[in-house]
Formats: structure tokens, C-alpha cells, sequence
């Protein structure tokens, strides 16, 4: 990376944030183990614990909480077949030596996997102490090393023990544990690059070890070197936690594999501080990740949802071990969890087992209500990361995860749309956890803490970013997005985020996805709203104003400032008019300020949408059927233009998953001319034809518009009084 990069890191901390690092990078200098026996002494002194009792009581569930086990196994291969043999096919596929991670396609291995290599691209990553590594300019791709030295499959295997009762899987598992540990001495190479990568870790092999635990592969020998890997990884955790502008998601991947490792093996010397100071740091800082109203402040709803879901493997594990109902040893049933029912915490983590819950709550509620019955929007980044793998799923869905969240805190929004997940299903046998009634479907709303609206009508959501670039002085995972309207009418996306597109080996798909003009919104003068610093760095922030949201009429109406950095300062003003009894949506933009400024109005649409360029408009099809008509008109003339699938500058793609994009038509108009500079955009779902007499004027403090779809249509917007608007439509 760059000189310029840290520099420009460096402004967004402040004086204690330096000093902080400062610290950190001192204490790591000054203990550091290069041996697991070095490790072992550091982390047991000349006194380790009894390993053979601890041993027999790890067995037996003693003092701790118990999640796989093999009864519950049988129950959950006899309830659902088909979900058990994908576990194990998936194990199966670790045994032949082939794995798919991320988007890219599957890769071979080998049955003697080496853990530093990467054989898509041939990168060997080097045995170096791993803080030398800069992993943001290597050959290789560090994020689907990092994916496969996660260790996430453990737990599939261990599942895939359970269920057939083959020794070959516990013996693979152990034999994947041990060469791991053989070749990643502690500190050395890419997969200790930082603490979130020891806390993933450190969950599945928790996990997956407590499933194996009935295995003869598991020695006394073999468990007293997993418990210095988990150890170590735990002490790392803590040592190197994300604090500061980075006190992200990272912070709670480490916090929650220490207190997986604390809650899992309390016979670690350290293992009741690390768990009173893991649950502490989550506690507050799931409050501050996931907002009151359940939004999540990183503005993406992948992290969202993956932070939900770290933060429900700790509260599973905390309701297992003391909660009521609970599970106080292997197999033992429950009754039932459900809506009305607090579980009751042992003194010293009921606080904080309760704020986790509470925290999973209305993150559920507020996913529920932002998908419903509509197609999984998506906003911010998306790595496709997982807390914990029990199914082999290659993505975590918001409906799946709100399987999960249902398993462990019922709740009746959520229900309706949550479904099921080998996680799930673990959950709630293991909790007793019953099903609720659903509630009707979700109507319009807005969550102002993260700032996304939302307007239904029918089975059309449309949905309008009023909200922040990202989370801390970073915004790591936002995209320049302010303002970017998405559309869904009959199940079906027509307007979206075109999504994260990649990481590491292909920075500019990343620079181009993250960007302003690839998002539903007007991009000045072929400018961000926002100043990158570069990979994950925001350096200068738009700033969004909300100056009315009317869900009742369907009117959104905000500003941002993002472009007042401009010579000539530019504000950027939106309105969207979307009323619940009019299939009609109308999009004005207002650009004030001085000079003469171009305009680049840009509609993300769907892969699977086709795109035919008219006079003033586009009209989009699907399969042939009518799918959007849209219309465009402006203080001076528009220039519609489209791009699909373009090499050069990356524009007219979308991604599904991370390393993996498709063609996709980026469609839209540019305009150019002196501020103040008004447009009009309107959109109608399901027609074929083009908008008639379709034309906008700025009078005074009033925008004037009109056309005709099936009859005329006069729009007046009052700019003096906070933008009062006027839709005039004839009876339908």
C-alpha cells in the first residue's frame, strides 16, 4: 500500500487512536511466540492445567454449554433428510480435496491440503511473521485465503460424524487440525493477519471440536494442543482487537471467538476475564452497530447481517449453558422459548445476555420489515462472510438468517418470511424454540437511524438512501450512494444495487461499484459524493439532510452537501413520488448553486432486464414483457445513454457474490447546463410505451411538470415551503 494511503488513514484517527496503536504494536513486538511449545508456556506457565481430567469433563459437557451432540444429530437426520445430506456431501467434497469459496469456481486442494496456497492464481503465501505481509498488494487473493484458513468446513465435518457415525470424518477433521497447526506456527503467515481472522477461526474449531468430542481421534495429546490454539487465538483476539474508527464488524468477529473460547473451555487459565471482557465490548458495541431501530450503522446489509449473526452464536452458547429454558447437559430437551419468554441469565452475564438478545430482536424486526415479501435488496458491501458454517450454504440470505434469529429470539414479524437452515435447525431443537403466527405483511416506513425509506403499494417497494456514507470516521463497507432510490414490483427487481463485485485482485471493480455512478442516483461532474482514500477509506464524507418523509402521500424529500466541496458548490436535492394508489413514480432533482455543472442521472437495472433507448427515455422489458417505461426531462435537454458489460471502465456489471459479476445495463441521461439545473424522471412499472409531452420548468421557487401516460399529469413542487408537493392525477 501506499505512502499516500497511510498518510491519509492516518488523518481519519485522532490523538487517542494513535496513541492506542502506538501501544498495541509495542505489546505485540514484546510477546510473541513463534512456537506452539512457546506458545503453550506463555499462555499455561509451569503449571498447565490437568488435561486429563479436563479431558473427561469436556466429554461430559461439564460447565459448559453443549450444542452439537449426538442425539440431537439423529433427531435432526430423522426431521430433515435432505438439509443432512447436504452437510455431508459438502465434507465429502473436503475429503476429495476440492472446495468453492467465494464466487470464484471450485478449486482442487488436494487430500494434504498446504493452508498457505492458493491455487486459483498459484500464490504461495510466505511463513513470515504475518505483520510483515501486506496483503493489499499481493499476486494472490488474500480474502479466499483468509476463507479457507477460517477452518469453517470443521464444523460440517463433525456434523457429517454425527449423523453417519464414520470415523473418516473425525479423523479428517482432526488431520486437517493438525497440519494446520504443523504450518501456521503462531504468528506466522497470512492467516494470523489480525485478530477477526483468529475469531472466526476460533468459532468453528470451538464449534466443531465440542462435536468431536466423543471421538477416539481426540487424545489427551491432541486436545492439549487445540487448547493452546485456542487459547493463543483468544489471547490474539483480545491483543489485537479492532478499537477506534476500526471498531467495525472485526471488532465483534474477535470479541465473539473470545467468548466462544471462554464460554466453550472454561478450564483455560484466562477464560473467565476474557469472557466478562468479550461480553462487555459486544454489548456496547452492538448497541452502537445495530441502531434503535434495528438498521445497521456500517449502511450495509450483509454486515448486518453478519454481525447479527456472530452476536447470536455467543447468545446461543449463553442461553445453553444458564438461560431458562436452557440445556444443562447433552441431549437434554427444553421447553419451549417463545415471544413472551426472557430467558434467565446466572448472575454476572444476564445483563449482557439480555442486551444481546435484545440486539438480535430488532435487527430481525427491521430485516423483516425491509424484505417482506419482496425480493433481498442490498446496499454497502458484501464479502459473503459467515459467523459460523453449519450449513453449506454458498450465501447467508436475510430470510435464512432470520431463520436463525427466530431459533434463538422468536418474533413475530421475522416469522413470516424466515426459513430454515441447518443452523436453524440445530437451534431450535437444542432451545426447544416454537414457531409463531406470522404477522400480515410490512407496509411503508423509515428507519432515520441508519436513514433508508421505504414506500409499499401493492407488491411494489420502492426504497430511497437518506442516510450516512458509512460507520466511524472510515465508512469502510459504504458505497457513495446518498439519495439512490431501488425499485420492486411483482416479486421481481427492477432497479438495485449493482452489489461489492470484488476485493483484492480486481481493486477497480471495487472503486467503480462503490462509486456514485453506479447507483441509482446524479453523479456532478463525473465526481463521488464522497472523497475515497482509498480500499476501505473514506476521507471526506457527503452529508445527507432529510427534509420531510411523508409515508402516508409517499413523498420523500432530502438533500446533500456532498459536492459542496466543489469550486462552485453544489447542493444536490431529491424528491421521490411514489403515492400508494398510483402505480406512477416520479424522481425530481434539484442541483443548486453557481456555474455550469453536467449531470449524469444513472438507473442500475437487473441483469435479467433488456433495454430499448427511445427519444427521451428507455423502455425496459423481461422476457419479452413489459417491465418499466421511463421518461426523462430537464431544465436543458437530456442525453439518454446506457453501458452494459464495459471492460474499460467496468461500468454496466452487477455482482452477486464477491469475485463474480454478469453484465447488466446501466441506463440513465446526462444533462448540462447552468444551476439552478432541474430534473424530472418518471417511471412506470409494466408499460410498453413511451411517456408523451413529458416537460419540467423552474418557475420562481416553483418546479412545474407535466405528461401523459394513460391521461395528463401536472406535478407542482413549492421549493420555499420545505417542498411541498402536488401530484395532480385524474380518477383511475
Amino acid at each position: 500500500m501506499s505512502l499516500g494511503w497511510y498518510l491519509r488513514r492516518l488523518r481519519t484517527m485522532d490523538g487517542a487512536e494513535i496513541r492506542w496503536r502506538a501501544g498495541v504494536s509495542a505489546r505485540r513486538a514484546i510477546s510473541r511466540p513463534r512456537t506452539w511449545d512457546a506458545a503453550g508456556a506463555k499462555l499455561f506457565g509451569r503449571t498447565p492445567p490437568d488435561w486429563d481430567a479436563a479431558l473427561r469433563e469436556f466429554r461430559a459437557g461439564v460447565g459448559r454449554p453443549v450444542l452439537l451432540d449426538r442425539a440431537r444429530a439423529e433427531r435432526i437426520a430423522a426431521a430433515h433428510p435432505t438439509a443432512t445430506k447436504a452437510v455431508i456431501d459438502a465434507a465429502e467434497g473436503y475429503l476429495d480435496g476440492e472446495v468453492r469459496l467465494l464466487g470464484y469456481p471450485p478449486a482442487a486442494i488436494g487430500v494434504e491440503i498446504d493452508w498457505n496456497y492458493e491455487p486459483l492464481s498459484g500464490t504461495r503465501w510466505p511463513a513470515i511473521d504475518s505483520e510483515r505481509i501486506d496483503h493489499r498488494t499481493a499476486a494472490g487473493d488474500p480474502k479466499w485465503i483468509w476463507e479457507l484458513n477460517r477452518l469453517q468446513h470443521l464444523p460440517w465435518l463433525a456434523q457429517s460424524w454425527l449423523f453417519t457415525g464414520e470415523e473418516r470424518f473425525a479423523e479428517a477433521a482432526f488431520a486437517h487440525l493438525d497440519s494446520w497447526m504443523d504450518q501456521q506456527p503462531p504468528g506466522i503467515g497470512i492467516a494470523w493477519r489480525g485478530g477477526f481472522e483468529c475469531g472466526l477461526r476460533a468459532t468453528s474449531i470451538a464449534i466443531a471440536l465440542q462435536g468431536l468430542r466423543d471421538s477416539k481421534s481426540l487424545t489427551v495429546q491432541r486436545y492439549a494442543r487445540l487448547m493452546t490454539l485456542l487459547a493463543e487465538s483468544a489471547r490474539r483476539c483480545w491483543t489485537w482487537r479492532s478499537l477506534h474508527s476500526s471498531a467495525n464488524n472485526h471488532l465483534i468477529g474477535e470479541m465473539t471467538g473470545l467468548a466462544v473460547v471462554a464460554v466453550l473451555h472454561p478450564e483455560l487459565p484466562s477464560a473467565a476475564r476474557w469472557e466478562h471482557d468479550a461480553l462487555e465490548l459486544l454489548v456496547r458495541h452492538a448497541d452502537r452497530q445495530l441502531l434503535p431501530d434495528g438498521s445497521g450503522a456500517e449502511q450495509s446489509l450483509a454486515y448486518q447481517v453478519f454481525t447479527a449473526e456472530m452476536l447470536s452464536v455467543v447468545y446461543a452458547l449463553l442461553v445453553l449453558r444458564e438461560g431458562d429454558p436452557g440445556v444443562a447437559s447433552a441431549g437434554a430437551d427444553s421447553a419451549p422459548l417463545d415471544s413472551g419468554t426472557v430467558p434467565v441469565f446466572a448472575p454476572g452475564t444476564g445483563a449482557s445476555a439480555e442486551s444481546l438478545r435484545a440486539a438480535i430482536v430488532r435487527s430481525s424486526r427491521y430485516l423483516a420489515q425491509l424484505v417482506g415479501d419482496d425480493p433481498q435488496p442490498r446496499y454497502g458491501d458484501d464479502d459473503g462472510g459467515f459467523a459460523l458454517r453449519l450449513g453449506p450454504e454458498d450465501v447467508r440470505t436475510v430470510r435464512e438468517h432470520l431463520g436463525i434469529a427466530q431459533a434463538l429470539a422468536p418474533e413475530p414479524q421475522s416469522a413470516r418470511i424466515a426459513t430454515s437452515t441447518m443452523a436453524a435447525h440445530w437451534l431450535r431443537i437444542a432451545l426447544g424454540s416454537q414457531s409463531l403466527a406470522a404477522l400480515k405483511p410490512p407496509g411503508s416506513f423509515a428507519a432515520m437511524d441508519s436513514g433508508l425509506a421505504v414506500l409499499r403499494s401493492g407488491r411494489r417497494r420502492v426504497s430511497m438512501d437518506i442516510g450516512a456514507l458509512g460507520y466511524l470516521s472510515i465508512a469502510a463497507h459504504g458505497h457513495a450512494d446518498a439519495l439512490a432510490v431501488t425499485l420492486a414490483q411483482d416479486g421481481a427487481e427492477l432497479i438495485g444495487d449493482p452489489g461489492t463485485a470484488s476485493y483484492y485482485p480486481e481493486p477497480n471493480w471495487h472503486t467503480v461499484h462503490r462509486s456514485s455512478r453506479v447507483h441509482a442516483t446524479v453523479t456532478v461532474d463525473g465526481l463521488d459524493q464522497s472523497v475515497a482514500g482509498g480500499p476501505f477509506l473514506w476521507t471526506d464524507h457527503a452529508r445527507v439532510r432529510v427534509r420531510s418523509v411523508d409515508l402516508q402521500r409517499g413523498v420523500i424529500d432530502a438533500e446533500h452537501d456532498g459536492y459542496r466541496r466543489l469550486v462552485e458548490p453544489v447542493t444536490h436535492r431529491r424528491w421521490l413520488i411514489a403515492p400508494p394508489d398510483d402505480r406512477v413514480l416520479t424522481v425530481v432533482d434539484l442541483l443548486s448553486g453557481k456555474g455550469i455543472h453536467t449531470a449524469q442521472l444513472s438507473w442500475p437495472l437487473h441483469p435479467a432486464l433488456e433495454v430499448a433507448p427511445i427519444a427521451n427515455g428507455h423502455l425496459v422489458t423481461r422476457d419479452g414483457t413489459p417491465a418499466l417505461a421511463i421518461g426523462y426531462a430537464g431544465t436543458s435537454p437530456p442525453a439518454t445513454n446506457q453501458i452494459r458489460g464495459d471492460e474499460q471502465t467496468d461500468l454496466g456489471w452487477w455482482s452477486e457474490r464477491l469475485e463474480q459479476r454478469k453484465p447488466s445495463w446501466l441506463i440513465g441521461a446526462l444533462y448540462s447546463g447552468a444551476l439552478p439545473l432541474v430534473t424530472i424522471t418518471v417511471l412506470v412499472p409494466d408499460r410498453a410505451t413511451p411517456l408523451r409531452d413529458l416537460g419540467i420548468a423552474h418557475i420562481g421557487t416553483e418546479i412545474r411538470a407535466q405528461w401523459t401516460d394513460d391521461a395528463p399529469r401536472a406535478l407542482v413542487i413549492d421549493t420555499a415551503r420545505d417542498g411541498a408537493v402536488h401530484l395532480s392525477t385524474p380518477d383511475r
